[in-house]
């Protein structure tokens, strides 16, 4: 049988518990190098979250979440069975650069702001309208948090309120009456990451298509 491999049961636990009460069959890839496991998850609003803890673990493999957890919360030391099947996203390509860095305060006033108008809207509806709570979350979700402007020359990078509630969801701020390093604002390829002191958020820019007229079509 094989071994999880994790050293750093208390933070991979914090991680598992909180992506189990975000979705309760949720996977989670293990990826080992260098004496480092880097845990990933999607969470259900299409953002990917991980955390790397200290241990020696499979160099790839998929499990369940909860299933994981069970076994770190009763001490034991073996891999869940494999479901590499259930993953089916892509990575960030390793590398990337940061673009700018904004402090934890910022993100969790963002964070509440968003979680606040959800509730109001909910209960109350939109200019005297009911309105459904997913329509209103979706909306939160799409809405461009913040824009970074890198140094001259480089493009404006638009932040999602996405991220911004994954890192919060997932307690990557640390705790929140204190004020922790501040978070990077990174970009690898068509991704935007969130680098926050307790794990990492990553959004794919959606590509957009621009559909054309196809000109003396023989079917019109």
């Amino acid at each position: 049988m094989s071994s999880h491999g994790l050293v750093g049961v208390p933070d991979a636990g914090a991680f598992l518990a909180r992506l189990v009460r975000l979705d309760p069959g949720a996977p989670v890839r293990l990826k080992t190098s260098g004496g480092r496991v880097a845990l990933w998850a999607r969470l259900p609003w299409d953002v990917l979250v991980t955390r790397e803890v200290a241990g020696d673990g499979p160099r790839d493999a998929t499990v369940a979440a909860r299933e994981l957890l069970d076994v770190l919360a009763r001490g034991g030391d073996e891999l869940p069975p494999l479901r590499d099947a259930q993953w089916r996203w892509p990575l960030p390509t390793p590398g990337g650069e940061t673009v700018e860095s904004v402090s934890g305060a910022e993100l969790s006033r963002l964070a509440a702001a968003a979680a606040g108008t959800l509730r109001e809207v909910t209960a109350t509806g939109l200019s005297g309208r009911s309105v459904g709570q997913r329509a209103v979350r979706d909306a939160l979700l799409d809405h461009v948090a913040l824009v970074v402007t890198p140094p001259p020359g480089g493009r404006p990078v638009e932040v999602s309120q996405r991220l911004v509630q994954a890192i919060s969801r997932m307690g990557f701020l640390g705790p929140g009456d204190t004020e922790g390093p501040s978070t990077r604002v990174r970009v690898s390829g068509r991704w935007v990451g969130l680098s926050a002191p307790y794990g990492v958020a990553w959004l794919q820019a959606v590509q957009k298509l621009t559909v054309m007229p196809i000109v003396d079509h023989p079917k019109g």
